[in-house]
């Protein structure tokens, strides 16, 4: 991840926009602490872990999953 200054970045933003577009990283750096980070946009479903996303419905015969438990169970009494 490259450093820029404030400076750097106010002179310079679409040169290092285009270049976040393309994948690189920057930290911007006002009087020698870093300030802000740019990174790439990624959309939710790629930020998220796989276990944070939603799961898939489960169905068996058009049926949902839910029912065909009930249903099983009711033929084992």
């Amino acid at each position: 991840m490259k450093t820029v200054t404030f400076t750097e970045f106010r002179n310079q933003a679409s040169g290092l926009l285009t270049q976040v577009e393309q994948g690189q990283s920057f930290v911007i750096i006002r009087h020698g602490r870093p300030i802000a980070e740019m990174i790439p946009y990624q959309t939710p479903s790629q930020s998220q872990p796989a276990w944070k996303r939603p799961g898939i419905r489960l169905q068996r015969n058009r049926a949902s999953l839910a029912a065909a438990i009930l249903a099983e169970r009711e033929e084992k009494e």
